[in-house]
């Protein structure tokens, strides 16, 4: 019961803030008249701003659940995944035609562009209401005060570093806005991350080390310093920053055996630490920071993550046939060979690369590459198990897959990006309480898990030209995962985000992460295979670009879909566009657009100053 109290809290908390949002499911920007909701009914007290918080982080949550989850729109943009849907005219893959300020920007099948621009602005007015507010509260004792704000200065923190680096510069409102507003400015990047870096400063002197798992504590606001220094291009800032988090004391890598499958012998702590029921054990000390979703709960998201059926191969239903041409695999759950059970009912949506699933590996005994323990799945690990097959005694029912007979594929018009790949069962395997077939259930999930620290440390020594410090940090998370270690000699940046796409896929942002990075290749002149980079050329010569083209077959060889689109992307998508809407609602002042897209001539220079 008291929970549930709570769950009704945050989504009164969250209600009132998507209405007096002005809009924010269109816009974020339309002024329309405010609701009966206020603040004043709900933040009166601790538990009314602890709700506000909560809701902060459910608004974070839904990048990671449901049908065409915005998570994917971030891995698109980058070298590790691209959208597979192969039907249909519509979904991210000609970028160029498609990633357009006035097309279709917030679509489950199309991409989620516009969901970050409104989502993240609507954390951030939430944010800067609890700001607002919580000084004013006489009943609430200073030091409780200084806990709450630095909660909420990590929430506005984390939405405008997504923000300045999936659109660069952008408006920055600081304040509860309590009415219209339709002046708004585009403020430099630079100058948003230093105001980011100074609230976050001030957070970590006064949000505890040990919360309650879902809510924010002191390492979690280190570990999104250290990005902020990072993407300010302060190193050894952002080394200070880690390091409080990796000495701190109370986290650390989960290297032994725990949770709900410890006694499985087949099974790895790779395996245990993605466990859902594992994810926010009080044993587990990796995770830094993760949202929740529980079944049943007040609050919990209709239908779950939906995780399987966005990035598993549709294998099912029509799709794999056997050698002697009949369908290979079962349309339903619940059969004698029961795939679906397993695996999921998958739709391909957000199909891997060679990149993730063949390059990056390069140690045999890699626990998160491992077919024989479950954790990776290809494929030919699958079993035909159309009941029809054993009905008519055919010799192929309980066989593996078998992509060719002969030199013919045995996948529906031949189509092996949606139907055909392998993936990260151990990541992606989320028992399933609502759906049948399975889709993929409710599950707390990892925003900032340790492992990453180590990994912004590495980069941030790289960036210093300490090679040494950087391997011993990579090595650290290699060598959990029972591969060699790297010699210094092995070591670049580019390992580094190979590092990245092995332990973070679906959790870290990964075109955001590119992004700030391109950023510091362009500040710091340091060269990429040999090319350097420039902040007047950002848009159009840029290590982003060059990455993803140098490490994502689909768009550097332009392969076509069965429905003849073909996968392209070009330099200016580095920053996506601002909807046009939002510039447009903005009538008495200007929101710029970036460079490459519609509406970049009138743009004025932005505000090197927050507006007060």
């Amino acid at each position: 019961m008291k929970t549930n109290n709570i769950n009704k809290r945050i989504l009164y908390c969250l209600a009132m803030v998507l209405v007096i949002s002005a809009g924010c499911k269109k816009d974020f920007l339309e002024p329309k008249p405010l609701s009966f909701y206020s603040p004043d009914n709900s933040m009166v007290d601790i538990p009314g701003f602890n709700a506000a918080l909560a809701a902060c982080a459910k608004n974070l949550r839904d990048e990671y659940y449901g049908d065409g989850a915005p998570i994917i729109s971030e891995n698109i943009f980058s070298e590790v995944a691209v959208e597979g849907t192969t039907d249909k005219t519509g979904p991210a893959q000609n970028m160029d035609i498609l990633i357009k300020p006035d097309a279709q920007l917030n679509h489950v099948d199309y991409n989620r562009i516009g969901w970050y621009w409104t989502q993240e602005y609507i954390g951030i007015r939430l944010a800067n209401t609890v700001i607002s507010r919580v000084g004013g509260v006489k009943t609430i004792p200073d030091s409780a005060k200084n806990i709450i704000l630095g909660k909420a200065y990590f929430f506005r923190s984390f939405d405008y570093y997504r923000l300045v680096n999936q659109f660069g510069d952008v408006p920055c409102p600081m304040k509860e806005l309590t009415g219209p507003k339709v002046d708004f400015a585009t403020v430099k990047r630079e100058v948003i991350l230093a105001r980011m870096k100074q609230d976050l400063e001030f957070a970590v002197k006064y949000v505890p080390w040990i919360t309650d798992k879902g809510d924010v504590n002191r390492g979690a606001v280190y570990h999104l310093l250290t990005k902020v220094n990072l993407a300010l291009g302060l190193f050894d800032d952002a080394i200070a920053s880690a390091n409080a988090v990796i000495n701190s004391g109370y986290f650390r890598l989960m290297t032994s055996r725990f949770g709900v499958d410890a006694g499985v012998a087949t099974k790895n702590v790779t395996w245990d630490l993605h466990r859902p029921e594992n994810k926010s054990l009080p044993t587990n000390t990796e995770g830094l920071f993760l949202v929740t979703d529980r079944f049943g709960d007040v609050g919990a998201y209709s239908g779950g993550m939906s995780i399987m059926r966005q990035a598993v191969p549709w294998y099912g239903g029509g799709q794999i046939i056997t050698p002697d041409q009949k369908n290979g695999v079962a349309t339903t759950q619940g059969v004698e060979i029961d795939n679906f059970s397993y695996y999921g009912r998958g739709i391909g949506r957000c199909r891997l690369t060679p990149y993730s699933t063949v390059y990056i590996w390069d140690d045999v005994n890699d626990l998160r590459h491992d077919s024989t323990s479950g954790n990776w799945m290809y494929m030919e690990n699958l079993r035909y198990n159309d009941p029809a097959l054993k009905k008519a005694n055919n010799p192929y029912y309980g066989q593996r897959l078998r992509l060719y007979n002969g030199n013919s594929l045995l996948v529906k018009n031949g189509d092996t990006i949606r139907y055909w790949y392998p993936w990260p069962h151990y990541k992606l395997f989320v028992a399933d309480q609502e759906n049948n077939p399975m889709r993929g259930g409710h599950s707390d999930w990892y925003v900032f898990r340790l492992a990453e620290t180590y990994l912004l440390r590495a980069e941030a020594y790289l960036w210093k030209g300490d090679a040494a410090s950087a391997t011993a940090d990579i090595n650290t998370i290699r060598t959990r995962a029972k591969c060699a270690p790297y010699t210094s000699a092995q070591v670049n940046l580019g390992t580094v985000l190979d590092e990245r796409a092995r332990e973070l896929y679906w959790e870290e942002p990964r075109k955001t992460e590119l992004t700030r990075m391109a950023y510091i290749f362009a500040k710091t002149g340091t060269p990429y295979n040999g090319k350097t980079y420039t902040s007047a050329s950002f848009s159009t010569a840029n290590f982003f670009y060059d990455r993803v083209l140098e490490k994502n077959d689909f768009y550097r060889k332009n392969i076509a879909t069965v429905h003849s689109d073909i996968y392209k992307m070009s330099p200016y998508h580095i920053l996506w566009p601002v909807p046009q809407d939002a510039i447009n609602a903005n009538t008495n002042g200007r929101i710029n657009q970036n460079q490459g897209y519609t509406g970049f001539e009138l743009n004025v220079p932005p505000l090197d100053k927050i507006p007060e």
